[in-house]
């Protein structure tokens, strides 16, 4: 069993209004297929250790009873246009130690300009108490999100 999962999807816009959308607190909760974001606050991230808040709501899974909270996502990689990744400071403490983040390679596909967009979900680092509750969300769900943020990114470019 891996302690990873990924998803890969070719969309048709440059890595740069990809990333751009990314680097928006607001959209990621505008991309989430979990249910579990619900709104966010912050200014748009532009370095590692950079941060915003995510307020959020764990009921919309039905697994594990932790009802509304917030958690802080850090910015831990940072290079503009082709990656960033994150991991969640919340209530609990030490941070739980899964990440979430994107891979993004300009390409082509049948002659159309655009990207693939890697999703990465690890919990390699995440403890033996944890454990059991990971992975929270499953490939499928990482695939939707980059559903979502396909859509995303060509209404932004409208």
């Amino acid at each position: 069993m891996t302690d990873q999962l990924t998803a890969r999807r070719f969309i048709e816009a440059e890595p740069a209004a990809i990333f751009a959308a990314l680097c928006d607190p607001e959209c990621h909760v505008d991309i989430d297929s979990s249910g579990m974001l619900q709104s966010a606050e912050g200014d748009h991230v532009a370095a590692v250790g950079d941060r915003f808040t995510v307020h959020m709501d764990r009921e919309s899974k039905g697994d594990f009873p932790m009802g509304r909270y917030d958690v802080e996502v850090v910015i831990d990689r940072f290079e503009p246009d082709r990656e960033i990744s994150w991991w969640i400071e919340g209530t609990i403490k030490p941070p739980i130690g899964h990440t979430y983040g994107y891979l993004l390679e300009a390409g082509e596909v049948e002659g159309r300009p655009g990207t693939w967009v890697t999703s990465v979900y690890d919990w390699s680092q995440v403890g033996d108490r944890w454990r059991p509750i990971f992975p929270v969300n499953d490939e499928s769900a990482l695939r939707a999100t980059l559903g979502i943020l396909d859509r995303v990114v060509r209404r932004r470019g409208q």
